[in-house]
């Protein structure tokens, strides 16, 4: 009995060139009408303008600015302050900083991944070409021992 072999579907998709790419953190975007790529569109601005070290750094001086009248008789106090005014206003930049920095390392691991995925697939198709001509010799071989 010879063998045949059937790739899996998505083999069959990503020689054919149809399969989609990695995920990609932008491509998670509900854009299936315009209210939900009008909110994307913002959440990505309002995302990029926060998440970036100058608006820690502006957030810090504003913080600051705000400290004396923390610090009056009757503020709120210093301990307060560093909670509720710096804490909050320059971690939530800080953070999202860091959360875009691991989003591209994500990004980038997928993209990756998917490339070594293609790479073994396209080995294992050659060891299938490679299986599929030894079958062919032995059989050659087979048929001429048979002959003798």
């Amino acid at each position: 009995m010879k063998f045949v072999h059937t790739p899996h579907p998505r083999t069959t998709a990503i020689l054919g060139g149809t399969a989609p790419g990695p995920a990609r953190v932008k491509d998670q975007l509900n854009r299936s009408n315009a209210a939900n790529r009008f909110n994307a569109w913002v959440a990505v601005r309002v995302t990029a303008a926060v998440g970036s070290m100058w608006c820690a750094y502006l957030f810090a001086v504003v913080a600051f600015i705000g400290l004396p009248a923390a610090l009056k008789p009757g503020g709120e106090g210093v301990i307060a302050w560093v909670a509720q005014t710096f804490l909050q206003l320059v971690l939530l930049s800080i953070i999202i900083v860091g959360t875009n920095v691991q989003s591209s390392a994500a990004d980038k691991r997928a993209e990756d991944t998917y490339a070594d995925a293609e790479a073994v697939l396209h080995e294992a198709m050659q060891i299938q070409q490679h299986l599929a001509a030894q079958d062919e010799a032995l059989d050659s071989i087979l048929a001429a021992y048979k002959k003798a």
